[in-house]
């Protein structure tokens, strides 16, 4: 089942960028979603996985409360500048960036020849 996505997700601006053969998006600070949210809504879409019926967790991968605490503002109110985290979720590369930005690579395809069965 695809996931349907919209703009209280945070990924209305989620983007297949071919010629990386990546999905490229921009986590907004101001949405009501967290990053968490978001990226758990992105890797349902692209990896066509219903969240609501337990199908996938990020805790599976990362430790979502860790995640929004990286990238909450500092303790003086300021904005995180700089950083990244990365992490494999669904088979999929996943990299967060200080400045919401997320990209996601799907799983690399494998091709068995029948030499290595």
């Amino acid at each position: 089942m695809q996931t349907e996505l919209s703009p209280a997700d945070g990924t209305d601006d989620l983007q297949y960028d071919q010629t990386n053969d990546r999905y490229v998006f921009h986590h907004d600070d101001d949405s009501t979603a967290t990053i968490t949210t978001t990226i758990v809504h992105a890797l349902a879409s692209i990896a066509d996985t219903d969240v609501s019926q337990g199908e996938f967790s990020l805790y599976d991968s990362v430790d979502p409360d860790a995640l929004e605490r990286i990238f909450s503002q500092k303790a003086d109110g300021t904005d995180r500048t700089g950083g990244h985290i990365a992490f494999t979720a669904l088979e999929h590369e996943v990299y967060v960036y200080a400045n919401g930005d997320v990209i996601i690579y799907p799983p690399a395809e494998t091709h068995w020849s029948a030499a290595s069965r």
